[in-house]
């Protein structure tokens, strides 16, 4: 059995710090972390996408935290709960996965999580899926289930008034999900669930399930929702995220194109610098310092922990040599033309860098397309060999 760690005052402070913004109820967190027992402790992830973030990773990162104190970590993949799809934050019910896309998508995710958690060593994190429970329950335990609920507490729920009030249809199966997630608590007998802030009413269901069940207080640990690429709520349904395998190269372009006003936040969130140096960090950038530069050094803290800490100062040297010396990046693929590349628009679709002819006549218009450092001005042309360039970031060596 792990020794568990008291964590002080200070420990407990910066613990809140980075991203935690409510516990629920907060007196029994503490106490339950004072305590000296050891807690169980969950973050449920649908695996709707096949890529882990770091939103994803904000959590994942005080889950390891609490790992290292010595409490029990277990990552639930809801391949169940997946299938009904999660209602939160939208305004029309979410289009449903086959349970063969939902563990393709799976596939992966604690190799992912494994750049964060723990899964050897004398207090390894888990793995399940709630299928195993879910799965197994009668129409009988539904109805129980349900009984624990009012139509008035789900209408509570912001994006079903909304929905309500405009007209738009609200679906009985939505009802179920927070039932069928809150029952994930019951069945592993959980003492902390922890999720983003969009997920709050969901784990209050648990909370609610399981006091009515196993008669067992459970924690819910809110998370702030870290901001994605297009200023939106990081997500693979919006597919503005930085996965936490992507290349450095890519992990580096896209904190780039972070919005400078969210520099601070993602120091916060996603690295290990100091309390103190983010203070200075903020202070610089009010002081009018280059944003750029700054930047700069986010994105090499996040490549180091995701990768090491040379690789990030490779990232850095070619997004320099790219963006900045306006060159060729070092390592670009490959395509041989073939019969089918009539024009240069079908070159762009069939390389990837557009998925139809209007997006791709679109980017030559607006001078987006590049071939042989010449921009590419009809969309007729015949394509010949050359680099071919998309954007800032995407390149093609084109071959006969």
């Amino acid at each position: 059995m792990p020794v568990i760690h008291t964590p002080t005052e200070q420990e407990l402070k910066s613990f809140f710090s980075r991203g935690v913004a409510e516990a629920i109820p907060q007196q029994e967190f503490l106490k339950k972390l004072q305590s000296g027992n050891r807690m169980r402790i969950y973050l449920g992830v649908d695996p709707t996408g096949p890529s882990i973030h770091v939103g994803h990773a904000v959590i994942l990162r005080s889950l390891r935290t609490l790992q290292e104190w010595g409490h029990e970590i277990i990552l639930l993949i809801g391949d169940f709960t997946a299938r009904i799809g999660d209602p939160t934050g939208r305004d029309a019910a979410r289009v449903t996965l086959t349970h063969e896309e939902i563990l393709k998508n799976a596939e992966t995710y604690k190799e992912q999580a494994g750049k964060i958690l723990d899964f050897s060593g004398s207090n390894p994190a888990r793995i399940d899926f709630n299928a195993n429970w879910l799965a197994k329950l009668t129409f009988v335990d539904v109805i129980k289930l349900a009984s624990q609920f009012t139509v008035q507490r789900m209408m509570e729920r912001d994006m079903f008034e909304k929905r309500w009030n405009e007209g738009k249809p609200i679906y009985v199966h939505e009802f179920l999900y927070p039932l069928m997630q809150g029952y994930d608590s019951v069945a592993m007998d959980v003492d902390v669930e922890c999720g983003g802030t969009d997920q709050t009413f969901n784990m209050l269901a648990g909370r609610t399930l399981q006091d009515a069940i196993n008669h067992h207080e459970k924690v819910v640990l809110t998370f702030e929702l870290l901001e994605g690429l297009d200023g939106r709520k990081m997500s693979k349904s919006y597919n503005n995220i930085i996965g936490v395998m992507e290349t450095p190269n890519d992990m580096f372009g896209k904190i780039m194109s972070v919005r400078d006003d969210l520099i601070v936040r993602y120091f916060r969130l996603c690295t290990n610098v100091s309390d103190s140096d983010i203070a200075d960090i903020e202070k610089e950038l009010s002081s009018g310092q280059n944003p750029r530069d700054i930047k700069m050094r986010l994105a090499r803290e996040v490549i180091a922990l995701y990768h090491s800490a040379v690789e990030a100062e490779r990232a850095e040297a070619e997004f320099k040599k790219v963006f900045q010396d306006k060159k060729a990046p070092t390592d670009i693929p490959s395509y041989t033309l073939t019969a089918e590349d009539a024009t240069i628009v079908d070159v762009l679709i069939h390389v990837g860098f557009a998925t139809s002819k209007s997006e791709a006549r679109r980017l030559i218009e607006q001078g987006g397309v590049k071939l042989r450092d010449e921009k590419v001005s009809d969309a007729t042309v015949a394509p010949s060999a050359g680099t071919l360039q998309a954007g800032k970031r995407k390149f093609v060596k084109l071959q006969k």
